[in-house]
C-alpha cells in the first residue's frame, strides 16, 4: 500500500517545491508594497509579470493542488524562447508527455479537440505548437484560479499589510 501511494508524496516533494502556501525565502526581499500588489488585481498578466506575484500565485495554486496549470503555462513560455530546432523538438515531446498526454503525471484539463490539435502539431514542431493549449489553460486560470487567488488570505494579507512606522526599524512578526 505504501508504494502505491508514494506517487502522492513525490508530487509534493518535487525539487525546489515549498510546503503549501509558503513563499520561497529568497522572495522575502522583493515583497511588493500594498499598492504594487493591488495592481495584480487588474489582470492575470500583471500578476504573472511580477516575480513575487508569480511566486504568490504558485503558492496559492499549490494549496489547491492545481499548480500544474501554471507550470504548463510557464513551460510553454520557456519553450517559445528555444532557438535550436532539435532542442525544440525534444522539449515539445517532454511538455506533451508531462502535461498533455492522457494520464500524464501533471495532466492539465484540456478538451479532446485541443489535446488532439496539439498532438498533431508535434508532427511539425514550431514555436506555436502549444499556443492553443496554452491559451486554454491561461483562460482556465483567468476564470477560475485567479479570481479565487484575489479572494485568498495570501493576497488579502499582501494588499492590507501594515506599513512600518517611521520609529520602528524592525518588524515584530
Amino acid at each position: 500500500m505504501k508504494n502505491r501511494l508514494a506517487f502522492l508524496r513525490r508530487r509534493n516533494e518535487s525539487p525546489g517545491s515549498n510546503p503549501a502556501g509558503k513563499l520561497d525565502k529568497s522572495m522575502k526581499s522583493v515583497k511588493p508594497t500594498p499598492e504594487e500588489a493591488l495592481k495584480w488585481g487588474d489582470s492575470l498578466d500583471k500578476l504573472l509579470a511580477h516575480k513575487y506575484g508569480l511566486a504568490a500565485f504558485r503558492a496559492f495554486l499549490r494549496t489547491e493542488f492545481s499548480e500544474e496549470n501554471l507550470e504548463f503555462w510557464l513551460a510553454c513560455e520557456e519553450y517559445k524562447k528555444i532557438k535550436s530546432q532539435s532542442k525544440m523538438a525534444s522539449k515539445a515531446k517532454k511538455i506533451f508527455a508531462e502535461y498533455i498526454a492522457i494520464q500524464s503525471c501533471k495532466e492539465v484539463n484540456l478538451d479532446s479537440y485541443t489535446r488532439d490539435h496539439t498532438k498533431d502539431n508535434l508532427q511539425n514542431v514550431t514555436r506555436s505548437c502549444f499556443d492553443l493549449a496554452q491559451r486554454r489553460i491561461y483562460g482556465l486560470m483567468e476564470k477560475d484560479s485567479y479570481p479565487r487567488f484575489l479572494r485568498s488570505e495570501l493576497y488579502l494579507d499582501l494588499i492590507n499589510q501594515k506599513k512600518p512606522s517611521a520609529t520602528s526599524t524592525s518588524s515584530s512578526s
